[in-house]
């Protein structure tokens, strides 16, 4: 990895967005995990509906789409792209956790990585936003690519950290 050249910086060392043109189209997924820890009482509450603000897991689920296809204008050398599927799951049996896992795909010249950390980080941020009145301690992440497919450099799985559980 040390000796691949960066391909963000143009002949100035300054940043730019690179240039995919050449690439090959190929269909493309990456999933993306993230958890929020939380009191057990407020993910009680979560689980059964009786948050104030609303249904916590369906507003998180709206909003972690939604930041997926924002991705290029939150990111600065992102390519927008035209998304082909967001899908985020939810597993609140962990302990004391909401386990998240977003997966976006594209058929496309470039990867999908930055969208489905992004759908992870706004949905967990999203779980924050709705249950912070009543647990101001609440943590969110790690959060961190868990696969990805297509592309010139092929498949990529990383190994499941031990205390992230699994969604599915």
């Amino acid at each position: 990895m040390a000796d691949e050249q960066l391909t963000h910086f143009n002949r100035q060392q300054r940043a730019k967005m690179v240039d995919v043109s050449h690439k090959q189209t190929t269909k493309r997924v990456a999933v993306a995990k993230s958890r929020v820890t939380m009191a057990p009482a407020t993910l009680k509450r979560v689980q059964d509906g009786t948050m104030g603000k609303g249904d916590v897991l369906a507003v998180a689920q709206v909003a972690g789409i939604m930041a997926a296809k924002q991705t290029s204008e939150l990111v600065p050398m992102c390519h927008p792209l035209p998304l082909t599927g967001v899908d985020i799951f939810f597993d609140t049996t962990a302990d004391d956790a909401i386990a998240i896992e977003a997966q976006v795909k594209t058929v496309g010249v470039t990867g999908v990585e930055m969208e489905a950390l992004t759908a992870a980080s706004v949905a967990a941020l999203t779980i924050y936003d709705m249950c912070k009145a009543i647990d101001k301690e609440m943590t969110l992440g790690p959060t961190y690519v868990a696969a990805k497919s297509g592309g010139k450099s092929g498949d990529y799985v990383r190994e499941q950290p031990v205390d992230v559980p699994d969604v599915r």
